[in-house]
């Protein structure tokens, strides 16, 4: 078994640097430290960190964008990363850097993917995506030194940068629009894992409610897959509710679709039966009716996610000079028909 160089600092009761100096033959090392530290390392199997070196130094010429996939995470064909990858890839261009996908399968632990690929140093920095309330992630690119940026915020805060879509206001927005047009019985979807934006977004629908004195019923709170069938789902899951409520705000782009075709199928139609209010997706255009929806300028996202990180990393500080860069990405409501019926009519 392998020991890092944090374990055969702890062994030896020696600082980090110290051994790092002693392991690099420094001549500021005295002799009996540097072969007290060599005869440790050889007994107790110490494996340099020759990838983590690498993403340190940035010598690869690459940044890796980790996301999970699968059928059950992305569905079918959900646009918002590949807007999300072009921005990157535009301010990526203009140091001739390029970009790789890491694609965690859904069926693998995040945190162990991203540990396998980093011990392959593959990248000079690395984005990650779908960040959760706890994310152990964040943790270890910090530890192992690795630039790195968070698509997402996290309670595991090691003083990286993120930028992150304004949930809040998503969320504020659409129940204040649906309780002008007299909605008191409103769902809302959450993802059915511990993804922090559905944290964040369940908060802020709790608190606009509660602004208007009325209360979020928890039963009302409906799980969700990411992907069309996801909301296919959460259409039957609002049909079989004791009583149903008379609005529904979709957080996943990719829901929409799927909801209108089940609520069709039991004769409900959106802006007529029921409000609806979701997020921009390629199918947008083609719903009937219209779906009120909120809007983000994804490649804007990209271009200033990629532009975090390297102002992360000395390389290129110089050239962004803004240090670390936590933002909150604004979304824009956009007017549609799917949220005419108003309540009580």
């Amino acid at each position: 078994m392998s020991i890092g160089i944090k374990g055969l600092a702890e062994h030896l009761n020696l600082s980090i640097g110290t051994v790092s100096r002693a392991l690099n033959d420094r001549p500021d090392v005295n002799p009996e430290t540097r072969k007290r530290v060599g005869e440790a390392a050889l007994a107790l199997g110490y494996v340099p960190n020759q990838s983590g070196r690498s993403l340190r130094r940035g010598q690869t010429g690459v940044i890796a964008f980790m996301m999970e996939t699968g059928h059950e995470i992305t569905g079918q064909g959900d646009a918002f990363f590949m807007s999300i990858f072009d921005g990157v890839q535009t301010v990526l261009g203009r140091h001739h850097l390029d970009l790789v996908a890491l694609l965690c399968p859904s069926d693998e632990d995040a945190g162990d993917y991203l540990k396998r690929m980093v011990s392959r140093g593959i990248a000079d920095g690395i984005i990650i995506s779908s960040t959760k309330r706890i994310d152990p992630r964040i943790d270890f690119l910090a530890s192992r030194g690795v630039p790195f940026v968070t698509l997402g915020r996290s309670s595991t805060d090691a003083g990286q940068p993120w930028i992150d879509i304004d949930f809040e206001a998503m969320a504020r927005q659409a129940i204040d629009r649906l309780v002008a047009r007299g909605h008191e019985r409103i769902a809302v979807t959450v993802p059915d894992d511990d993804a922090n934006l559905g944290h964040v977004f369940l908060d802020s629908a709790r608190q606009a409610h509660s602004a208007h004195g009325l209360v979020l019923d928890p039963e009302l709170a409906l799980p969700f897959r990411p992907n069309e069938a996801g909301g296919y789902a959460v259409a039957g899951r609002l049909l079989a509710l004791p009583e149903r409520p008379t609005a529904v705000v979709l957080l996943n782009p990719s829901l929409a679709a799927g909801l209108y075709r089940g609520l069709s199928e039991a004769g409900v139609r959106p802006g007529r039966d029921i409000a609806v209010i979701g997020r921009e997706s390629p199918q947008s255009p083609y719903l009937s009716p219209s779906l009120t929806r909120f809007r983000e300028d994804l490649f804007g996202c990209g271009m200033a996610l990629c532009e975090a990180l390297l102002a992360s990393m000395p390389r290129y500080a110089d050239i962004y000079p803004t240090g670390t860069i936590r933002r909150i990405w604004p979304t824009e409501l956009i007017d549609g028909e799917s949220d005419a019926f108003r309540a009580g009519r």
